[in-house]
């Protein structure tokens, strides 16, 4: 008999690369959007080394506010019918761009956040070491095992994707791409879109999908919370991946 990791091999791989766009429909603000907690935080004062450095205060205080947030939100449709694609017995991999925990508070288990996780500190000096953050934040003078000033979690902008190169592996199996909420302008992010086989189809699902998909991605101009739960209910009645043409219209 095959064992169970065999079995899971053989079986369709769906790989989800979700990015902002998911979850600013369960309320979290986008760095993007004109108002919210980004809106009066310059990028370049709050989510940079350089801004890390010039004030670390500021630094924590505005991710504490974004963890709180994270905290107040809830998994939406989107999230929870990913999460029953895989309880169905689908083979799921999500790459996410975000650093909340909604896909894994709506049941997904294989996630990787390409930029970081923010309910987790991390050494300052080594960033092998760290620290779940069940509740509160980060303070001046908590220190890792090492002696470092803690910091969230989070990959900067400037800062190097380390989990980029375990991304390019996990989207070159994917029997299909699907892609969720995100505008495919971020960098390395967006480059994913290469490293998938040449037969693999890639769905794109925004409400700008029109204008936002490469040439060969199949669009589909809905919020997330609508278009994710139609294709999964498409994908459950049929037993496979595909693209349905009806929805496409």
């Amino acid at each position: 008999m095959a064992s169970k990791s065999t079995r899971e091999h053989d079986r369709p791989h769906l790989v989800v690369l979700t990015g902002a766009g998911i979850s600013a429909e369960s309320g979290i603000q986008t760095f993007r959007a004109g108002d919210g907690l980004w809106a009066d935080h310059p990028i370049a004062e709050v989510a940079t080394p350089e801004a890390w450095r010039r004030d670390p205060q500021r630094v924590l205080r505005f991710y504490d506010q974004r963890r709180d947030q994270v905290r107040r939100a809830r998994p939406n449709a989107a999230h929870k019918a990913l999460a029953a694609l895989e309880q169905q017995g689908f083979r799921v991999s999500i790459i996410t761009q975000n650093i909340d925990d909604l896909h894994e508070r709506a049941g997904s288990r294989h996630v990787l956040h390409l930029h970081g996780e923010i309910l987790k500190a991390r050494s300052s000096i080594d960033p092998r070491m760290r620290y779940p953050l069940p509740r509160g934040g980060i303070a001046l003078g908590d220190l890792c095992d090492k002696g470092s000033q803690l910091r969230p979690d989070v990959v900067w902008f400037g800062e190097a994707v380390p989990h980029f190169p375990e991304a390019c592996e996990i989207v070159a199996e994917a029997d299909l791409l699907l892609v969720v909420g995100t505008s495919l302008a971020v960098m390395p992010a967006a480059s994913l879109l290469d490293h998938t086989s040449f037969d693999a189809p890639c769905v794109l699902v925004d409400p700008e999908a029109e204008v936002l998909a490469a040439p060969g991605v199949t669009r589909l101009s809905r919020l997330a919370g609508e278009g994710v739960p139609a294709l999964a209910r498409h994908w459950t009645r049929e037993g496979r991946l595909w693209i349905p043409e009806t929805l496409l219209v």
